[in-house]
């Protein structure tokens, strides 16, 4: 399986590619990203950064990972675009 650690996106506004770029955590097989996180509880804003970096990758699957939670089912939140 090949991966890509800490992969950077291009960011665009109106066809015009911006200095600031997206950092993602994991991407699988050039198709899935996984946002990683050790946080508390997950926030509405962890799941809009995921939700941006899908729009803004054109990928369509992605995994926000919280290693904080202590079972592992609902440490797990996938998202599909």
């Amino acid at each position: 399986i090949s991966f890509e650690v800490q992969k950077e996106i291009p960011v665009f506004y109106d066809s015009v590619k911006l200095k600031n770029t997206c950092r993602l955590d994991v991407v699988v097989e050039n198709q899935i990203i996984i946002e990683l996180k050790a946080v508390e509880r997950i926030l509405p804003v962890h799941e809009a950064q995921i939700i941006t970096y899908l729009k803004i990758s054109g990928l369509k699957i992605g995994f926000l990972v919280n290693f904080n939670d202590p079972y592992f089912k609902s440490a797990i939140k996938r998202f599909v675009l």
